[in-house]
């Protein structure tokens, strides 16, 4: 009976499991990103992350547990040099699989397995989805000119405008008034003075110009 045996067996014996996940594993370390079977790569999972998990503890005893498994001292050395500093913050889940279809010739289910870290496009757009989403209006906001000065200086023209028209209606309503007042303080001497005075002035001129007139006309009868 199989009680408690729930890994696969892939179909082989525990000798030919055994280098198969060996080799799989040292190709998803130097590499960073194998396809395989979804079945493979499930085993593979289980196989490896105990051994990144191991590499961060860079001793000899580690090393030589990691090579016993791997049996590769290009994949160990890779494992503990430049994976090991990658992934030194993350407490598990080193590996991602992605599955791409089924295959043309047995229909099996294919995939990709890689590790989390080395992903740089996936990281991206994880960044992208971190940052808060600005609100955008339906309007729309308008586009970014190259010249920033220049749209300050005509956002500022309209304003002075729209100021001086303003202040040219507080000055001219004053000077308005002012003449008004004026006009009735002021006594033109024509305007104003009495009609009874300008007869008085007639009177006067022809009698001074009678005067010799009259001694005249007394020296030509003495004559």
């Amino acid at each position: 009976m199989r009680h408690n045996k729930k890994f696969n067996h892939l179909g082989r014996q525990s000798s030919h499991r055994k280098a198969m996940l060996s080799n799989m594993a040292s190709s998803l370390i130097e590499s960073k990103r194998i396809t395989t079977t979804v079945a493979k790569a499930k085993a593979l999972r289980m196989y490896v992350e105990p051994l990144i998990t191991k590499a961060k503890d860079d001793t000899t005893h580690s090393r030589r547990v990691v090579f016993s498994h791997l049996q590769n001292k290009e994949a160990v050395s890779v494992l503990f040099r430049d994976v090991a500093e990658k992934v030194a913050d993350r407490p598990g889940g080193y590996t991602r699989i992605l599955r791409t279809g089924n295959r043309l010739g047995d229909n099996a289910e294919m995939c990709i397995i890689e590790l989390v870290d080395y992903n740089e496009a996936m990281l991206s757009t994880g960044e992208e989805a971190a940052k808060p989403k600005r609100r955008r209006s339906r309007r729309g906001g308008a586009k970014k000119s190259e010249n920033p000065v220049a749209e300050t200086a005509k956002k500022e023209k309209p304003k002075a405008e729209k100021a001086a028209p303003a202040k040219a209606v507080k000055e001219e309503a004053p000077k308005v008034e002012e003449p008004k007042a004026e006009k009735p303080a002021e006594e033109k001497p024509t305007a104003d003075t009495p009609a009874e005075e300008t007869p008085k002035a007639e009177t006067q001129e022809p009698e001074v110009k009678e005067e010799p007139a009259a001694d005249a006309e007394e020296e030509k009868k003495e004559e």
